[in-house]
This record gives structure tokens, C-alpha cells and sequence, in this order.
């Protein structure tokens, strides 16, 4: 594979073009605007079915098991189609790609028309991934856009990247009145109308165009199919493996195979070409082995708030989300006021200062929510989930900053290479974090089960006491008393069932704290470390200096 035809001279891949002139004053605020519109149309597309499965599996025919695969069908091709996209707007050029993105996305947006059952919601779902995942990139060019080179990968990074935390909560405050309206087709109608809005921004607002470069080869087709079907394969695994409790069927298992073995080809295959889709060796150096850890770290303390907290009030509490319409309100004025600050710190050069304050923030949030009960009602996380929020906000930019810098010097094609690491860590790492939380609780939950359980025996009086309280409300309508006792028992096994579940998600809060502050340890060693081998190569010049 190392000598297709049509390769690119290496010159050519790796030239840098030059730097566009800066975008007139009066537009920066307009292309900021046309950042956020894309990032919210992508994001509410993702979101929408996500966070309303319970809610529209009435209208498609669905069990609770079966909607996951709405999940499933958008995450599937999502999670790989970034890494193509990059080379075919190098090689097609923006525009030509923003024209073909948009029109997919109105496309894919109207065939939610057309949804009557599962099977073509899982179908129309599949198309609704392919067609989104180019919006984020539009998102990500709108925003380095509005602002001159030496700040792109500094205030611009940080923006886009608290774009992205906008969806999630404005998902969960609008949901409401679109089921009211009209379910599965209420959620939709929001989305088609974004698709029509961010429709003319590519030609009201258009974009700098680049120096169109021949990147594509033949070689790169079959190495993305096989990063594809493995990245496909994964996001589904993860995505529903949780509820068929992972390998206990036998065709997870050979998802997770085929997953393995695709991944393990295409890094096979790539590291055999001249001019790979991605640099295997570039990936495994070990400043990007330490930026994967920090995303991947990041997401799995982040499904704190976009996967406890919503499962813990829906599933645990039993609230709606028009119950829970100020408690998102808060994490979206704090992800915002996370991202502003962010902003403002990075344009003076601050970067693992930042990531400092927002691993305590998120440490001290989630250390907060551990103390839940049956009682806990959403004011009492206002102030930890704000934290929470606000560090979220903080933490991701200066990592990202870094990573583009790092793709970027080495030349334009290892973006592709980069956006392996990104799009890994923040799409796979995202279902990883509600994989990995969502296990947690149910082992964690059998658990305290088992220990409350033993403690329930009839012989103790309290216990005792307890059965007849619960079931002399019965007293008048079932006079047997072997059948009274037995209800009484029966609502008695449910409260220990409830308390077991109130504590699995303490013990879900509590690891994401540990994880935080295990971060921020390792942290505070990566930065000491630095600090001595700097100190001593800066002696090691003063001793070579002083004798020549």
C-alpha cells in the first residue's frame, strides 16, 4: 500500500497556508453567533432522542431496551466520520463541503417525517449521525474564524469547546413543551427548523478557503473503512452492552471482536503506507499518550453530571424535567461563565492553571453529590452541579489548545491524526463514562441490596414494627393476616431496594470525585516533574557554559 497512485508529495501535504486576512470587526460577533447555531443543531440532534428515550418509546413501539438502539443507530457512524471529513474538505475545499453537510442535514433532519415504528426511527437515526457529524467541524471553522491567528488556538478553542457544553442542558430545559407538542415528531421540529436556519449562514457568512490539496488516495478509503467498523462496532458495544449486561450474549462479544480486529488491521495497514490516514507512531508518542489520558479522564468525570445526575433524578427520584428546569438552567449560566473565564486566562498563557482550579471544582462538585439520599431534591445540587458545570467548562480548552498545536506543527494532514484522538476520546469516552457509570450502579446497587437484606429478619422488633406500619394501611381490605404480613413485607423490600439504589449512586458520585482528585494529584506530579527536569537542564547549560 505504500506506493498507490495519486499519493501526495510530502512538500505539498505539509505545506501551511498562509494566513487569512482578519475578519472585519463589525463581522466577529456574527460568525461567534453562526459557531453557536451549528454547535446547538448538532448538539440537540444528538441529544434529543438520547435524552427522551422513556418518553418517546410509546410512539415508536419501543420497550425500554429496544429505544437504546436509537442511541446506538446515531453514535454508530458519528464516532468515525470526523476523521474522513477532515481530508475531504482539504480536498474539496469548505465550501463545496459546508453545501453538502447542510443540505444532508436538512435532508436527514425531514425523513424524522416519515418515522412510524422502531425499525425506520433506528434507520432514520443511522442517516441522522452520518449527516451531523460534519456540523460540529462548521461549528469549530465558524468560531477559529472570528478571531486572528494568535488567538484561533487560544480564545477560539476555548469557545468552541464550551459551545459544546451548551446542548446538553438546553436539550433537557426545551424537551418539555416538544413532547407536549407532538413527541417524536415535536423533538424533531426543533431540529428541522435549526437545519433551516443554519441553511444560508454559508453563504451569508462564508468561510476562508483554503488552498485546495489532493490528499485523498486510494489507500485512505480502506483504512477508514476499517477505523469505521471498528469505531462503529465500539459505539455499539458500549452504547447498549450495558443492558444485555455485556458478554452474557454471545453476539456482544462478537461486536467487540470484530471492534478489535478492524482497529488492529487499519494500525496494521497504516503503519505499512508512506502516506497513512493516521499516524500510528505519531499517536503513541507520549505527549499525546498523556493528552488521550487527560480527554479520556475528562469525560469519564463529566458523565457525572450528563449521566448520573439525569439517570439519579429520572430513574432513582422520579422527576420530570420541567421539575429540573432550574437546576439546568444553573449548569448552563455556569458552563457559559466557565468558558468566558477560560477565555480570559488563556489569552494571558495560562494552561495547566486552569485545568488545576477545574479538577478542585469538579473534585468538590461531585464529592458534594455523594451524600444523596431519597431525599435530595435538585436545590440541593445547585451549587455542586455549578461547580461541576464551570469546571467542565474550564478544563477541556488549554488540553485542546495543545493538541492542535501539536498536530499544526507538524503539518495540516496530522489534523486527521488528531481528530483520532479527539474524536476517540470525547465520542467513545462519552459512552464509555455512562458505560462505565451505569455498570457501576447496578453492581453497586446488588450489593447494598444484598448487605440491607441481611439485616431485614422478622425476629427483630424494629423490623417487625416496621412490616406492620407499612401494612395496616391494608388493615381494611385484606383481613388474612399471613397476606397482610406478606404486603407489608413486599413494601418493605421495595424501600431497601430504593435506599440500595440511593446508595449506588453515592458510590457512582463518590468514584467520580476520587477520579477528579486522583487527576488533580497526577497533575501536580506532571507539573513538579517538568519543573526539576527544566531546572536541571537549565544547570546543565550553566555548568557547560561556565567550562567550555
Amino acid at each position: 500500500m505504500s506506493g498507490e497512485p495519486g499519493s501526495v508529495p510530502k512538500e505539498e501535504a505539509n505545506a501551511v497556508p498562509a494566513a487569512p486576512p482578519p475578519v472585519p470587526g463589525w463581522k466577529v460577533p456574527l460568525y461567534i453567533a453562526a459557531s453557536v447555531m451549528f454547535f446547538l443543531t448538532q448538539g440537540l440532534g444528538l441529544n434529543l432522542a438520547f435524552a427522551n428515550l422513556t418518553q418517546i418509546q410509546g410512539s415508536i413501539a419501543a420497550t425500554t431496551t429496544e429505544s437504546v438502539w436509537l442511541s446506538a443507530a446515531y453514535m454508530a457512524p458519528n464516532v468515525s466520520l470526523a476523521i474522513a471529513l477532515v481530508k475531504i474538505r482539504l480536498q474539496y475545499g469548505v465550501r463545496n463541503f459546508a453545501e453538502v453537510s447542510i443540505l444532508g442535514f436538512v435532508l436527514a433532519s425531514l425523513l424524522n417525517l416519515f418515522v412510524s415504528d422502531l425499525h425506520s426511527a433506528i434507520v432514520v437515526r443511522f442517516l441522522s449521525g452520518i449527516a451531523g457529524a460534519p456540523l460540529s467541524t462548521l461549528g469549530f471553522l465558524y468560531m477559529l474564524e472570528a478571531f486572528e491567528p494568535a488567538k484561533k488556538l487560544t480564545v477560539g478553542v476555548s469557545l468552541a469547546m464550551m459551545n459544546t457544553l451548551l446542548a446538553a442542558p438546553i436539550t433537557r430545559l426545551v424537551s418539555p413543551s416538544l413532547l407536549d407538542y407532538g413527541e417524536w415528531r415535536g423533538l424533531y421540529t426543533l431540529e428541522m427548523a435549526l437545519a433551516l436556519l443554519v441553511m444560508p449562514i454559508i453563504y451569508l457568512l462564508p468561510l476562508t478557503p483554503p488552498p485546495r490539496v489532493k490528499v485523498i488516495v486510494l489507500g485512505d478509503i480502506f483504512s477508514y473503512l476499517l477505523v469505521a467498523i471498528g469505531f462503529g462496532c465500539l459505539a455499539v458495544a458500549l452504547s447498549v452492552g450495558r443492558l444485555y449486561w455485556w458478554l452474557e450474549v454471545p453476539w456482544l462479544g462478537i461486536v467487540l471482536a470484530v471492534s478489535i480486529a478492524s482497529l488492529t488491521l487499519a494500525i496494521v495497514v497504516d503503519l505499512r503506507r508512506s502516506t497513512p490516514l493516521m499516524d500510528v507512531r505519531w499517536l503513541l508518542r507520549p505527549e499525546i499518550l498523556h493528552l488521550t489520558a487527560i480527554l479520556l479522564i475528562f469525560r469519564l468525570i463529566a458523565a457525572e453530571q450528563t449521566y448520573v445526575v439525569m439517570t439519579f433524578y429520572q430513574n432513582a427520584v422520579g422527576l420530570l424535567y420541567d421539575q429540573l428546569a432550574m437546576l439546568y438552567w444553573i449548569i448552563l449560566a455556569f458552563s457559559v461563565i466557565g468558558g468566558l473565564i477560560c477565555t480570559v486566562f488563556m489569552s494571558y498563557g495560562f494552561g495547566w492553571q486552569i485545568q488545576f482550579v477545574a479538577l478542585i471544582l469538579m473534585g468538590v462538585g461531585c464529592l458534594m453529590d455523594s451524600q444523596v439520599t431519597n431525599l435530595t431534591r435538585p436545590e440541593q445540587m445547585y451549587l455542586s452541579q455549578a461547580l461541576v458545570a464551570a469546571g467542565a467548562a474550564l478544563f477541556l480548552p488549554p488540553s485542546m489548545s495543545e493538541g492542535f498545536k501539536a498536530a499544526l506543527g507538524k503539518g495540516p494532514p496530522y489534523l486527521v491524526t488528531f481528530f483520532v484522538v479527539f474524536m476517540f476520546t470525547q465520542s467513545i469516552g462519552g459512552l464509555i463514562g455512562s458505560a462505565f457509570y451505569g455498570t457501576l450502579i447496578i453492581i453497586r446497587e446488588k450489593f447494598h441490596s444484598a448487605v440491607l437484606t441481611e439485616r431485614v429478619l422478622l425476629t427483630d422488633p424494629h423490623v417487625a414494627e416496621r412490616v406492620s406500619q407499612l401494612s395496616s394501611s391494608y388493615g381494611k381490605v385484606i383481613g388474612d393476616s399471613a397476606l397482610l404480613k406478606g404486603e407489608g413485607m413486599a413494601l418493605l423490600g421495595a424501600q431497601v431496594s430504593r435506599e440500595a439504589n440511593m446508595l449506588a449512586y453515592g458510590d457512582a458520585f463518590f468514584v467520580a470525585a476520587v477520579i477528579a482528585f486522583l487527576s488533580l494529584a497526577g497533575l501536580i506530579v506532571h507539573v513538579l516533574f517538568r519543573f526539576v527536569r527544566a531546572r536541571l537542564a537549565e544547570h546543565q547549560a550553566q555548568v557547560v557554559t561556565s567550562n567550555p
